[in-house]
């Protein structure tokens, strides 16, 4: 698949429309919230005797609430209706929003302002399940990633144009308040018109009884999600993101007034800037992850996210204010330059840590109720939201600075990620495969095509060096079992990685005929059970660059579960650090060269009954070819 790929979808009738809609809707969110946002930060008195701390965590709460009331009920109407009709008719429920908003700011009422927020987000409530639950519906799943990838970037990029024009409209004096007023009809109608083109995605279970009891139907989404571990610690792992960005987000206004000693510019800017962080890391993940879902992006993301929000902290607690500065005299202070970095770089880690747990979640989930876990999703996020507006507020309330609160919110990171992650050593695993692919070798590719996208399947190739199994797993979309010699199954650090990934050990049958035995028995049960298996049938890793006589167990696994074979070839690992070229692997550090150029060529996928050890190892020679 290109490079480009994702980017060709939003000339695609199954993606483009659906892509303006939400794009259309984030955008008028932001036009609006940030036009709020401004006047309550700047304009407190004229609304309300509230500190403004107080208002802006309160508008926060106002907002996300409506996604703990109404999620599970919007997840089964998700479920229960065909989508596109669901999104026209919740971007009508936008425009009704809108106009109730239009009237508060025009009659600079805070009850109609507050209302409004509260109603847009139980519009965004029913929303969600429907606008993450049909991307799997139009989407392959090697374009699972790219779109959500797509998504997350024009929702940024909305969130951008949406700050930047409203938070410019409403400064401008006399008319203002009107501009920003009849902007957000215009858009809503503009998205109700997009959606028109939607194709149709159809009810994923049509017979569904909705109970309106949402606190019965929230536990029982509560199950739904439950059901898989990793999806549902994946949904914890996206929900902290939610808390994150709150605590953050939620404090530009008054870390700009108070700290920064900055003018309203100065919290678009913020705001643009974190925006655009987080839009760049969506659409690298595409590129970074090979066109499949990488999980292991999500620790590497959540590095930068406390090592930026550390910085950002240590930044902030030594900035000197110098009085109010507009925009240019804030740009002109070199100081200044490090904050802005810092909120890029959160919101670029954010990226990368965000979009594969999306994916993860429409990917794993069960079709019938992707949408009503997608609803528990939200309602999830929601809980961590208002939680994390409390918590901002009462901690602020307590005496701490908005740079110590990013502080507390950076260090919680770390913690919070490191739990997540040993529940789930798969996150870690897939970490350490997509780090040696991306920093110690420059892998080029070929015939990935050939590896089926279902079915069991039992992967064949040449064995060159310890980390052989790594490469393989780092390109192919698919989990694999690899089997694998019991003493490299035990190595330090890469026990690790083998025994997550449900490696199958195994020895000679000289050495220990019962291990052989558990382990043929175990290749067999795993293809049985529809999974990829991959083995190395030399048996031991070469010493001298060329290929060992294939061993009959391969034939003894087809007679037994006769499965398509892939045949693949390992290029350019011979010489390596991890290779025994010369002596014992791992023995000469000269040899640990960065990005050093390797291969992988997958062949033809070929029928049990044509495969024999001796034409096997031919196909594998031939798509190695000369390049050790």
């Amino acid at each position: 698949m290109s490079e480009r790929s994702q980017f060709r979808l939003l000339g695609e009738r199954r993606f483009g429309p659906f892509f303006g809609v939400q794009f259309l809707g984030a955008l008028n969110d932001n036009v609006f919230k940030q036009a709020l946002v401004i006047l309550l930060a700047y304009q407190t008195a004229s609304f309300t005797s509230m500190s403004s701390d107080t208002l802006q965590n309160l508008a926060q709460a106002l907002f996300v609430l409506p996604f703990f009331l109404f999620s599970a009920t919007a997840g089964q109407i998700a479920d229960k209706f065909e989508k596109s009709a669901l999104i026209t008719i919740t971007v009508g429920i936008e425009l009704a929003c809108m106009a109730l908003g239009a009237a508060g700011l025009l009659l600079k009422s805070l009850p109609l302002l507050l209302t409004a927020l509260f109603l847009g987000g139980a519009q965004s409530a029913l929303f969600g399940p429907v606008k993450y639950a049909i991307l799997p519906q139009h989407l392959r799943s090697d374009e699972i990633l790219g779109g959500n990838g797509l998504v997350e970037m024009g929702t940024s990029v909305a969130i951008l144009v949406g700050m930047i024009y409203g938070g410019w409209m409403i400064t401008q004096p006399g008319w203002g308040i009107w501009g920003v007023a009849l902007s957000a009809l215009a858009f809503s109608a503009a998205g109700i018109t997009l959606s028109r083109w939607i194709p149709k995605a159809p009810a994923a279970d049509p017979g569904l009884r909705i109970n309106w009891n949402p606190v019965s139907e929230t536990w029982r989404n509560f199950a739904f999600t439950r059901r898989n571990r990793t999806v549902f610690l994946s949904i914890l792992g996206i929900s902290w993101f939610w808390f994150y960005g709150a605590m953050f987000v939620t404090q530009f206004p008054n870390f700009s007034r108070n700290i920064l000693a900055a003018g309203e510019q100065v919290v678009t800017l913020l705001l643009v800037v974190f925006s655009v962080g987080i839009g760049a890391g969506s659409l690298l993940c595409e590129r970074l992850s090979g066109h499949k879902v990488e999980i292991g992006l999500v620790p590497f993301g959540s590095i930068g996210m406390t090592v930026f929000g550390i910085d950002l902290w240590w930044a902030a607690s030594s900035h000197v204010a110098h009085g109010p500065v507009a925009m240019e005299a804030f740009l002109a202070d070199p100081g200044h330059w490090r904050i802005v970095a810092d909120l890029a770089l959160v919101g670029l880690f954010g990226g990368f840590y965000i979009v594969p747990l999306y994916a993860l979640v429409q990917t794993r989930s069960e079709p019938s109720h992707r949408s009503r876990i997608i609803a528990g999703n939200n309602i999830i996020n929601a809980f961590f939201m208002v939680v994390a507006a409390a918590l901002a507020a009462g901690l602020l309330h307590s005496g701490l600075s908005i740079p110590e609160l990013f502080l507390v919110t950076a260090l919680l990171n770390a913690a919070v990620a490191l739990y997540i992650y040993t529940l789930v050593p798969e996150f870690l695993m897939r970490f350490i495969v997509w780090l040696l692919i991306h920093s110690v070798y420059r892998l080029e590719k070929a015939g990935l095509e050939n590896i089926p996208e279902e079915g069991p399947v039992l992967i064949a190739a040449n064995h060159v060096s310890f980390v052989d199994a790594l490469v393989i797993a780092a390109v192919c979309r698919r989990p694999i079992r690899f089997v694998m010699d019991h003493r490299i199954f035990r190595l330090p650090v890469l026990s690790f990685v083998f025994r997550t990934s449900r490696a199958i050990p195994i020895a000679s049958a000289k050495e220990d005929p019962k291990m052989t035995e558990n382990a043929i028995a175990e290749i067999i049960r795993a293809l049985g059970s529809g999974d990829v298996v991959g083995i190395f049938p030399e048996g031991r890793i070469t010493d001298t660059g060329e290929l060992y006589p294939f061993r009959p167990g391969v034939k003894r696994i087809l007679e037994a579960a006769p499965v398509l074979v892939v045949p693949m070839a390992l290029q350019g690992l011979w010489g390596s650090f991890f290779s025994r070229k010369d002596g014992a692997a791992m023995s000469k550090p000269w040899r640990f060269v960065p990005f050093r150029r390797i291969g992988l060529v997958v062949g033809a996928p070929m029928p049990a009954e044509a495969v024999t050890p001796e034409g096997l190892q031919r196909t594998i020679l031939a798509l190695r070819g000369d390049w050790r």
